[in-house]
């Protein structure tokens, strides 16, 4: 195993998280922000008005692109084991 296929392992990985990790943090930050500005504009201090929204559409998110997540990371996980024997050598 070399330092260059380490670092290119690494590489994948983390752009594998980002890929996962990236629609349902971009709909909880979108969320965050709305509700921040309707607190600031209605001036109402509720810390479940920021809340409960974001957890529907975070589960919203994972209901529309769970297959599709669901099967990135099981492609990675079998591209992984594939390389297996590669690495040994």
């Amino acid at each position: 195993m070399t330092h260059t296929y380490v670092i290119h392992l690494a590489r994948e990985s983390i752009l594998m998280v980002l890929t996962l990790a990236g629609p349902l943090m971009g709909v909880a930050l979108v969320i965050g922000l709305l509700i921040s500005v309707l607190q600031a504009t209605t001036q109402i201090q509720d810390q479940m008005l920021n809340l409960a929204p974001k957890i529907v559409g975070v589960f919203v998110v994972l209901l529309v692109l769970g297959s599709w997540l669901l099967n990135s990371i099981v492609d990675f996980t079998a591209d992984l084991y594939a390389q297996i024997p590669e690495i040994i050598r």
